[in-house]
């Protein structure tokens, strides 16, 4: 850990200074962040999941930085040029781009014209007409003509080349562009010639202008996308006039031949060397503050998705709904395991409606069924409304399941594995069914970005979307808690300490031994070293287990606290559990200690009243308006109920029963300035919209969430 980040990263962060050195030391211990933010709230000051993994990322681009640093000052040593100010100035910046532009003019390049004029023996005719003291430059060119430099307008030229870069990789020069960039920058877009037709999808910007500053990170990512299917030009620049005339005022110090060549310089410079510069630094910049606006997006959704409502371990049928090749069916037990599989027909072509309800009737009673999932995709609404009609003789929910993925799962080596003997659509129908019963458990199987949460998260940076999107799935499943005896590979891989080598270790140990019975068993586990117990035990519940503690996220290291709170008031832990006037008769105030505070204590007591209770609630079923089945059953001004599938930066898109989702934009959101939409919408949630417009041509229907009831 160097010290000397300590301050940057609480300036970067606005965390305090004592609170980030003890961050980063037990970080550097090996601690995961949801191991932090749980159970060392003491050492912390009660910092989240979030606090912690901005100190860890301000930490590691600093540390970055260093190394870029240097590798900057070996390469200007090894060429002779580090003077002791120079060392100075790059050893004292921590701004990368200051750093760049520092080592900029010593930087190893391919040939570029200055380097070409240099060779041709013209650096000391730049010097001279840098100078700005001659009016009669053409007298000074030809000391310089040779067999390389014929002429004297070559000669000229070759010293403009090289005034050219200099200004180019000149600090002020450089900053004094960027501070127009910054406040003025226009990024325009147009139609890529011969492309009107391919390109109508990006018909908003055939002839598109904004300020830089102010574009949405979707619109944004958008023209980038039209940009890079070649189907739109995009630039981004300023008016050339006016900051030509401010690089001018910088630079010329007289009026005179020379200054003159220099002024030709300027704009050469700009327009060929700086301009480009700058304009990538930016869009750089611009890119990277999008990919950070989609990224936060998609966590959000990805994170309410991963916590949906679980049905439980109950027993399912899972449906995977299809027209022409049927629905596939699977039936499931408690555990998720698969009993049996086949198809029905109930929809056209072949529309043996009633052999597939009594199929269905028939597996309902054999497997003792008590929930069924239908998948959303195709046929989907037409299969729900079946089985919904169906009379089973008893009470049997029927769900619909967002099924985006499933078919990634169903050719994942995952699945495979899982399943070797069955063939891809069985693998999707058990994924649908799986998912009811617990969507967590079943998508962390899936690569995050295929779910089908987020915008444009193809265009974002894919190293840090798969980076945040696995710190999402971190946090869920840490936060839910994981039962030891039934989770998959794929679960336990995402439990903090863990891992896929430990997680695969503890799968073949339940298979070799049976059920693991306590928490303390978790340490027979090949490979289970005292610091992968410490990180993971309090997220790994054991349901059956005779210490009631293992099912909850009081972590073992804290057990001898709640004992002693018993034994002071002559009961069990199990009393404790049981009885809330027990737990309200303690006083927390005499179990602190030098290692334990109200905060931990305060989380003992509050999991003590709700031992192994899932935080996700429970599952419940939804019902389209009926009628519904297609985008041409649908009237402007109609009010119908729905479901939001994602959320994004523009609005929010709902499904209403039909292939489409609609969109509500984040102006018809409410009836109020939405910042936001993720402030008023969350995934999964039951919406009134009302038909706006309908785009049959596009497929495209446009809600109103605010205009319901007027």
């Amino acid at each position: 850990m160097n010290s000397v980040y300590i301050p940057l990263i609480a300036s970067a962060t606005n965390i305090r200074p004592h609170k980030i050195e003890k961050t980063l030391a037990l970080l550097n211990e090996g601690a995961t962040i949801p191991f932090i933010a749980r159970y060392r709230k003491e050492v912390t000051g009660s910092l989240d999941e979030v606090q912690i993994a901005a100190i860890q990322k301000e930490n590691n681009r600093l540390t970055e930085l260093d190394k870029r640093r240097e590798s900057i000052l070996n390469s200007i040593e090894e060429q002779g040029k580090l003077t002791p100010e120079l060392r100075r100035r790059i050893e004292k910046t921590w701004d990368m781009t200051e750093l760049e532009d520092l080592y900029l003019p010593y930087k190893r390049k391919r040939k570029t014209r200055a380097s070409v004029a240099k060779e041709r023996g013209l650096e000391s005719l730049a010097k001279e007409i840098w100078k700005q003291r001659s009016d009669n430059v053409e007298a000074l060119a030809k000391n310089y003509l040779n067999d390389e430099v014929p002429n004297v307008e070559d000669a000229l030229q070759g010293a403009r080349d090289i005034i050219a870069e200099q200004l180019a990789e000149d600090e002020k020069s450089r900053n004094k562009v960027r501070f127009g960039f910054k406040r003025y920058a226009l990024i325009k877009a147009k139609v890529a010639r011969g492309k009107d037709e391919e390109a109508a999808t990006y018909k908003d910007y055939f002839a598109f202008e904004e300020a830089l500053k102010k574009i949405p990170s979707h619109r944004f990512l958008a023209i980038l996308r039209g940009e890079g299917e070649g189907l739109l030009r995009v630039s981004i620049g300023l008016e050339e006039e006016e900051i030509l005339y401010q690089l001018e005022n910088l630079h010329l110090e007289a009026n005179n031949a020379a200054s003159k060549q220099i002024q030709l310089a300027i704009k050469d410079g700009y327009k060929r060397l700086l301009a480009p510069s700058i304009e990538t630094e930016f869009r750089n910049l611009a890119k990277a503050k999008a990919d950070a606006e989609a990224i936060g997006v998609f966590q959000e959704n990805l994170r309410q998705l991963l916590l949906a409502a679980p049905l439980g371990q109950q027993r399912v049928l899972g449906l995977d709904p299809g027209y022409r090749t049927g629905c596939k069916l699977v039936a499931l037990d408690a555990n998720g395991n698969l009993l049996k599989n086949s198809a029905i027909y109930p929809h056209p072509p072949q529309s043996r409606f009633v052999e597939a309800t009594e199929t269905l009737k028939d597996w309902v009673y054999r497997y003792e069924i008590d929930a069924i999932a239908v998948g959303n995709g195709t046929a989907g609404k037409e299969t729900l409304a079946m089985c919904r009609a169906i009379d089973f003789g008893r009470p049997i929910e029927v769900f619909m399941v967002n099924e985006a993925g499933a078919s990634i799962y169903s050719a994942s080596e995952v699945a495979r594995e899982e399943f070797p003997n069955e063939d891809v659509t069985v693998r999707g129908a058990v994924s649908i069914g799986r998912r009811l019963m617990d969507p967590l458990a079943e998508l962390v199987k899936i690569d995050a970005k295929s779910i089908g949460v987020g915008q444009y998260q193809h265009d974002v940076n894919q190293v840090q979307l798969r980076e945040s999107l696995d710190r999402v799935v971190e946090s869920c499943v840490n936060s839910v808690g994981i039962n030891v005896n039934t989770a998959s590979k794929s679960l336990l891989t995402y439990v903090s300490g863990l891992g896929p080598t430990l997680a695969q270790n503890i799968v073949n140990y339940r298979a070799e031994n049976g059920t693991i019975k306590s928490r303390a068993a978790l340490k027979k586990v090949p490979r289970m070293g005292a610091k992968a117990y410490e990180q993971s035990a309090g997220f790994l519940r054991i349901r059956e287990a005779k210490n009631a503690l293992d099912n909850t996220a009081v972590h073992p290291e804290s057990y001898h606290i709640v004992e002693q709170m018993a034994k002071d008031q002559g009961v069990k832990v199990q009393d404790l559990i049981d009885q809330k006037a027990l737990r309200e008769a303690i006083d927390l105030k005499k179990y602190v200690s030098d290692t334990v505070g109200l905060p931990t204590l305060r989380d003992i007591l509050n999991e003590l009243a709700k031992p192994g209770l899932d935080p996700r609630g429970n599952a419940k079923t939804f019902s389209f308006a009926p009628g519904i089945n297609k985008i041409g059953d649908l009237n402007v001004g109609m009010i119908v109920p729905g479901i939001v599938t994602n959320v994004t930066n523009f609005g929010c898109f709902v499904d209403i029963g039909i292939k489409e989702n609609g969109l509500v934009h984040i102006s018809q959101l409410a009836n109020k300035y939405v910042d936001k939409p993720a402030d008023v919408v969350k995934l999964q949630q039951e919406v009134q919209v009302k038909i706006m417009e309908i785009d049959l041509k596009r497929g495209r229907v446009a809600l109103s969430m605010k205009a319901v009831g007027e």
